[in-house]
């Protein structure tokens, strides 16, 4: 059964690289999803200038951390800077 970490990493660290902090697990399998965030961490990363992936965007945005994207509204994955 697949179990996401949701971290805090820099945007130059390769995917499965070093990583700052864990704020949360994602389990997508079963009846409804199950989702463990820490909201205050990711509220603070991104009032520091953290930028969510798509993926982690929607499972922030669905557990009420509420922020706004990039300038153009798009997200950017941290691998195709």
């Amino acid at each position: 059964m697949p179990v996401y970490r949701l971290v805090v990493t820099e945007s130059a660290s390769a995917r499965n690289g070093r990583f700052i902090e864990t704020i949360g697990t994602y389990n997508p399998i079963g009846a409804t999803e199950t989702v463990q965030l820490n909201s205050e961490r990711a509220k603070y990363w991104i009032s520091v200038g953290a930028q969510p992936t798509a993926a982690a965007a929607g499972i922030l945005r669905r557990n009420g951390v509420e922020f706004k994207g990039h300038p153009k509204g798009e997200y950017v994955a941290a691998d195709s800077k």
